[in-house]
């Protein structure tokens, strides 16, 4: 039986790279965008309205993918969103708005697909984290934060839902050649804020990171590895080298060694 696919944000980057890999590799995939009419006839698959930012589209979503394809095997939380700046001057707004979409949306969604995996007695949830959810970084704190939040929340469903036949994993990428900084929500450069210089400098590090960044397509076949093991770990890395073995740094050097690593890099 060919297994059916939702990934969430895949109109760009990441998300419409695995998409458009995982068709190639005969799954019936269906993609999610706010605004799908803009990006339908450019697309060799579906894509169906879903923000996360809306509760109730959800429910629809889901809905609708059970009239056209009849079950779903693999939901892909892919969809998200980055928040730059210090965390003592990103407004309330933009914090709640950031958690919205990073964490109660790709929770809300996972909601509403349960019951129809535990109806077909299988299914399989990749939660995409980040590699930078695993520690604070300088001016992406609560980006990190909204991803680590998921990644905890991710071990929880995982033992709560096993017993229904429905694996849940963590895919935490690095930085991948995407169009994600213009996509950004960026606190205000302040010529008068006391974090001005270095916060600066780090907008101009993250970006060139971002430029420098691995092929999407190697992600994608990550996530399709993960699809066909038969038995899954709690959580996977995707990324550079030195970005994956900067998590190992963080488990065996002391905090302080690994915040003044950290800190060097980012010469803050």
């Amino acid at each position: 039986m060919t297994k059916v696919i939702l990934i969430t944000g895949a109109s760009s980057g990441l998300g419409k790279a695995t998409a458009s890999y995982l068709l190639k590799k005969n799954f019936r995939v269906f993609g999610t965008s706010r605004s799908p009419k803009k990006y339908s006839s450019d697309f060799c698959f579906e894509l169906l309205p879903f923000d996360l930012n809306q509760p109730e589209s959800a429910r629809q979503l889901v809905d609708q993918l059970m009239e056209k394809a009849g079950r779903i095997d693999v939901l892909i939380n892919n969809a998200g969103a980055g928040i730059i700046g210090p965390v003592e001057e990103i407004d309330t707004i933009s914090l709640k708005s950031h958690f919205s979409t990073n964490l109660f949306g790709p929770l809300t969604l996972t909601q509403s697909v349960l019951p129809k995996m535990r109806d077909q007695g299988s299914g399989l949830i990749i939660n995409v984290t980040s590699i930078g959810g695993y520690m604070g970084l300088p001016f992406r704190g609560m980006y990190s934060a909204s991803k680590g939040a998921l990644g905890i929340a991710s071990e929880a469903l995982r033992m709560e839902v096993k017993r229904f036949g429905i694996d849940v994993v963590t895919l935490a990428p690095g930085d991948y050649a995407t169009d994600i900084a213009a996509r950004r929500i960026y606190s205000p450069l302040k010529k008068k804020s006391p974090y001005h210089d270095l916060y600066k400098s780090t907008l101009d590090t993250i970006d060139q990171h971002v430029d420098q960044g691995g092929n999407p397509n190697d992600f994608a076949r990550m996530v399709c590895k993960i699809i066909r093991l038969k038995k899954r770990r709690v959580h996977y890395k995707s990324g550079s080298f030195l970005q994956k073995f900067s998590l190992l740094l963080k488990r065996i050097l002391p905090d302080y060694v690994f915040e003044k690593m950290i800190m060097n890099h980012y010469k803050v």
